[in-house]
């Protein structure tokens, strides 16, 4: 097939790439680079079934006839997208309406890329598909949450209207290589503090609760939905759970760290508990994820080594500069 994918030189979305082409797909990544970086996909740059197209889907575009798109484009991160909250919700809007235009035009398949965000600060543990959220439609995070909550309801919008054949992933917490050092993430900030030997700055009490896939875990999962004819959301996350102070000791453990912990005040509307009911995805895709938070901080340390050094190499040629 040909295959679009939207946000492909971001972090899931290159490793979506990675795993489309490796199935011998002809695979044409579209990022405007805002959060995306073209290192993720540097890879496949002499791949001949791999294309990389420079465009803010959020702009009508036309990459000519595919098969099937994967809209993954937007800032996923809480500082990208506080830092781009008016291209988040573009993205959302407008960039899902171009990409199902597209999967209209050309009869293609379609699978949007969702969030647990939909479910905000839930009030029901663990989050089902059923459940309808707790979401601040005007706080700080709303600008990601509301654009994935409309990015849904359009999708769902084209296949009743339109009848184009779509899927819908609600992702979790994922993490692993490419994961940006500086996004702000829980194990990005912390597997950098580690590293560093800085101390590993945890929000509030350190009580609240996150679930955390590891990526090829995560791509499995999409790339199971993709072949599968169910057209609501399914949730793929690990539904292994770890309070935040959890993931802190155990990234001190795995990277050999004697950083201090420091709390801070936890920002607001910061979910108290996230937690992934991954029953359909068990029962419909066969789906289940095989790699725990352990194992997938060992397989991602080397990259943060590397990242933290380039980090530290790239400021120091700054520094210089100026």
């Amino acid at each position: 097939m040909r295959v679009l994918v939207t946000g492909g030189a971001g972090f899931i979305g290159s490793h979506l790439c990675d795993a489309l082409v490796s199935e011998g797909h002809h695979v044409a990544c579209v990022d405007n680079l805002i959060t995306g970086s073209t290192r993720n996909i540097e890879q496949l740059r002499n791949e001949s079934r791999f294309e990389f197209i420079q465009q803010d889907v959020s702009q009508p575009y036309d990459a000519g006839p595919v098969d099937y798109i994967f809209h993954f484009a937007s800032p996923a991160s809480p500082l990208d997208y506080i830092n781009h909250g008016i291209e988040t919700l573009k993205v959302g809007s407008l960039g899902s309406f171009h990409s199902l235009d597209l999967a209209k035009k050309y009869r293609a398949k379609y699978l949007l890329a969702s969030t647990s965000e939909c479910y905000g600060d839930p009030l029901q543990h663990p989050q089902s598909e059923a459940y309808w959220g707790n979401v601040n439609p005007i706080g700080p995070r709303s600008v990601y949450d509301e654009a994935k909550r409309f990015a849904e309801a359009v999708t769902m919008a084209y296949l009743r209207y339109h009848k184009v054949d779509t899927r819908i992933v609600r992702i979790f917490n994922t993490y692993g290589p490419r994961l940006q050092l500086n996004d702000g993430r829980v194990i990005s900030n912390f597997m950098k503090q580690a590293l560093l030997g800085e101390p590993l700055t945890v929000y509030g009490d350190g009580s609240q609760t996150r679930s955390f896939c590891y990526v090829s875990d995560e791509v499995e999962g999409i790339l199971r939905l993709s072949r599968s004819a169910f057209h609501e959301p399914v949730n793929i996350g690990n539904p292994g759970e770890f309070t935040i102070l959890q993931c802190a000791q155990l990234v001190l453990k795995v990277t050999g760290s004697i950083s201090p912990i420091i709390h801070k005040l936890l920002p607001q509307d910061d979910p108290q508990q996230r937690c992934p009911d991954i029953t359909k995805a068990k029962e419909l895709l066969g789906w289940n994820p095989g790699i725990d938070l352990e194992n997938g901080l060992k397989r991602s340390l080397e990259y943060f080594r590397q990242a933290v050094r380039m980090d530290h190499n790239t400021r120091a040629m700054e520094k210089a500069k100026a």
